[in-house]
């Protein structure tokens, strides 16, 4: 006897619509398996950025710290520069009179003035250096009277100190590579001073024992931070924040 059509088709109807609710679980099943793969991986995402961060923030602790250790040192050093300068005040006062010979006094003071200059920031050494012997030498020819070469002296000194304050942009020739040449020199006061060359090399002063090299600033992160520090100067902007590579100079008078 056959079977009725309408059964067979309401069969048929129910075994289709069996067969989508078993297509649509599984692809629940498989969505939720999906989701909970994707939590599990952030999840593992944000245990590796804590583990990151805490590095990040104990690596810039102690690059705080050191940098304060630094910026102490340089204000020692700042400080013994101040001291020579009140023991040449103190000497000058014990001389008396004008009649008293002072060609040791400023000797003395011109070759402390020499070996921190030698010491310290690399910045236009030779003109300085040479400026102090032309004052020995004018002194020995009788070009100048003694009190005059105290005088000069004494504003080498000043110029030194005001040095160990001033920013700004200035040019002088570097040794770069063993060779040569003229660069823009971005010095901060006496503790750190950036270079750029004119074939676009830009890079930082490091200090080596007792000796100062230029490093040429091979990332993308401290060429951007060196190269802005040199646009704002060039704008006469010299205050405000900077964000620069840790290149901070330490040695100072009498190391």
């Amino acid at each position: 006897m056959a079977m009725p059509k309408r059964i067979v088709s309401a069969a048929l109807y129910a075994g289709f619509v069996c067969s989508s609710q078993l297509i649509a679980e599984d692809e629940m099943v498989k969505s939720i398996m999906e989701l909970r793969s994707d939590v599990e991986a952030l999840y593992t995402q944000i245990d590796n950025n804590k583990e990151t961060y805490k590095s990040q923030m104990k690596s810039y602790a102690l690059q705080i710290s050191d940098n304060e250790a630094q910026i102490n040192r340089q204000e020692t050093a700042l400080k013994l520069t101040k001291q020579n300068i009140e023991k040449m005040e103190k000497k000058l006062e014990s001389s008396g009179s004008a009649t008293v010979d002072l060609k040791p006094i400023i000797d003395e003071a011109v070759t402390a003035l020499e070996r921190e200059i030698r010491a310290g920031i690399p910045f236009k050494v030779d003109e300085r250096i040479a400026a102090l012997h032309q004052i020995k030498s004018d002194l020995e020819n009788k070009n100048i009277t003694q009190e005059k070469a105290l005088a000069l002296t004494w504003a080498s000194y000043d110029d030194a100190l005001r040095l160990t304050k001033e920013i700004g942009q200035f040019k002088q020739e570097i040794t770069l590579d063993g060779k040569a040449t003229m660069a823009k020199i971005a010095k901060v006061g006496s503790v750190m001073m950036f270079f750029a060359t004119p074939d676009d090399r830009v890079g930082y002063v490091k200090q080596n024992g007792k000796q100062y090299d230029y490093v040429v600033a091979m990332e993308t992160s401290e060429r951007d931070q060196i190269i802005d520090l040199f646009d704002a100067l060039q704008k006469q902007i010299r205050t405000g924040y900077f964000t620069l590579p840790n290149a901070l100079l330490t040695r100072g008078v009498n190391q």
